[in-house]
């Protein structure tokens, strides 16, 4: 009798055991699905994607300094395509005192430029921003009497042999005269050189 109760005993609080081990495997389990299910409730998806599609148009902008007789002077952030006028009116517009008839309204900008609103008592601003897009033209171009080969072949259709015998004629002839000089380098015909002459200068 004795020995029958302490195996009954035994067979009790094993049972207890295991249903004290299951419930609590299912709550624990229970509260890590509620919890899971909180955190992508939580989760702004709208947000996620607006963050993706901002680093896929990141390449769309572009970074303009505007000074001069506007009302917020500074760094702008625009459209690529952008011109004069829009990087006006994101620096808040003219002031009272500007002259935008010395300026090209409609030109387009790029990355990285520097845009002058003039005054009215500015003098000879018209040359100044003459000399100013005209710097900016030589910067876009390369100089063909000074250029590396490595810089020469970053020009269409210029490759490494190419861009190489441009070099040994500067040694051998001199500085070019003009970029149509250039048709005198061996590989350069009239259709390569209507590709880049809009490319290249001289000085």
């Amino acid at each position: 009798m004795t020995r029958t109760n302490l195996m009954t005993k035994i067979v009790i609080i094993a049972m207890i055991i295991i249903a004290v081990i299951t419930i609590g495997m299912y709550i624990y389990k229970q509260s890590k699905e509620e919890n899971s299910f909180l955190y992508y409730e939580n989760i702004d998806f709208e947000d996620e994607v607006n963050v993706y599609e901002n680093v896929e148009r990141k390449d769309d902008r572009i970074t303009i300094h505007i000074t001069g007789d506007v009302n917020y002077p500074g760094v702008v952030v625009l459209e690529n395509g952008a011109r004069i006028v829009d990087a006006i009116e994101a620096a808040g517009g003219e002031t009272e005192e500007a002259d935008l008839d010395k300026l090209n309204l409609a030109r387009i900008l790029n990355d990285g430029d520097k845009v002058y609103v003039p005054n009215k008592n500015d003098i000879n601003t018209e040359e100044m921003i003459l000399e100013d897009e005209s710097e900016n033209n030589k910067q876009a171009t390369i100089n063909i009497n000074t250029a590396s080969i490595e810089e020469l072949i970053k020009l269409p259709g210029i490759g490494e042999a190419t861009a190489t015998k441009i070099v040994e004629y500067r040694k051998q002839n001199g500085k070019f005269k003009t970029i149509e000089e250039l048709k005198n380098v061996a590989g350069i015909g009239n259709n390569k050189f209507e590709t880049i002459k809009d490319k290249i200068r001289v000085k």
